[in-house]
């Protein structure tokens, strides 16, 4: 059923986490982009277009100016967040470069997905980038947004990105397989949800933890993105990114995931 699911979709965006994306020590794992852009390429080649929403920001800036770790304030986030984003994407361009694809950035915020100009202004990015083979890497812009125009994490930016694309299919990358009903961290008889019909049926039936270690957004989050996606007629899965090749394995029915369906 997942691997029917994006065989048919073309126009594919695919949200990385901050934990996918981080070592252990919050450093970028190349590895894991150099896999990424491999699998984009195979899926460009089969006719696809693909959308990147990254995280990654900050943890970048902290792991290359580790002295201001435990600032909080907010100038000292978003400076962070202005170092680490030169990282992450120069991180990006290396991993796709070898895949002999360019990329292009985009930093968005709240006020953006709320402006008639602005709003069609990224739709006209999008599909130039889109048409002309280039992924569009898109990202919030943390250095300018403070908690008033915030979208405060990438599951819905990465909804809102989807919806303003006309996208096909949304896929979330996470550190787990999928919806569980209880925490698969915590509790060994956890059982996968491989199937959502009803998001407020599966709120009633399940456990919701905590925010995860790097990111900002946890499993609430990304049922309000797929929430938010379905209620355009798309589709979203919630896969484990860390996993080897885990588009490839979707498409070949290898792996299991957790896929939310729009209502009829």
């Amino acid at each position: 059923m997942i691997a029917e699911l994006i065989k048919n979709s073309k126009k594919i965006v695919i949200k990385i986490g901050s934990n996918t994306i981080a070592n252990a020590d919050g450093t970028i794992c190349r590895e894991f982009l150099q896999g990424l852009a491999k699998q984009v390429n195979f899926l460009m080649k089969q006719g696809k277009q693909i959308v990147i929403v990254s995280s990654g920001a900050r943890i970048a800036g902290v792991s290359t100016i580790g002295k201001w770790m435990r600032k909080e304030d907010m100038h000292y986030k978003q400076a962070l967040c202005a170092i680490g984003q030169v990282e992450l994407m120069d991180a990006y361009r290396k991993a796709f470069e070898t895949q002999q694809l360019h990329i292009g950035q985009m930093l968005l915020t709240r006020e953006d997905f709320c402006d008639a100009h602005r709003t069609l202004n990224i739709r006209n990015t999008l599909f130039t980038l889109v048409d002309e083979g280039v992924v569009p890497v898109v990202n919030e812009n943390d250095t300018v947004s403070v908690d008033e125009i915030r979208i405060g994490d990438n599951d819905t930016l990465a909804a809102l990105t989807a919806n303003l694309w006309n996208a096909d299919l949304l896929i979330l990358f996470s550190d787990i397989d999928g919806i569980y009903d209880k925490n698969p961290k915590e509790n060994k008889s956890a059982k996968l949800v491989e199937e959502v019909k009803s998001i407020n049926q599966l709120i009633k039936n399940i456990e919701i933890g905590d925010v995860n270690s790097f990111g900002t957004g946890g499993i609430s989050t990304k049922i309000e993105a797929a929430r938010t996606v379905n209620d355009y007629g798309i589709p979203m899965i919630l896969t484990n990114g860390k996993k080897e090749n885990i588009l490839l394995k979707l498409l070949e029915d290898k792996e299991k995931a957790t896929i939310f369906w729009p209502k009829n």
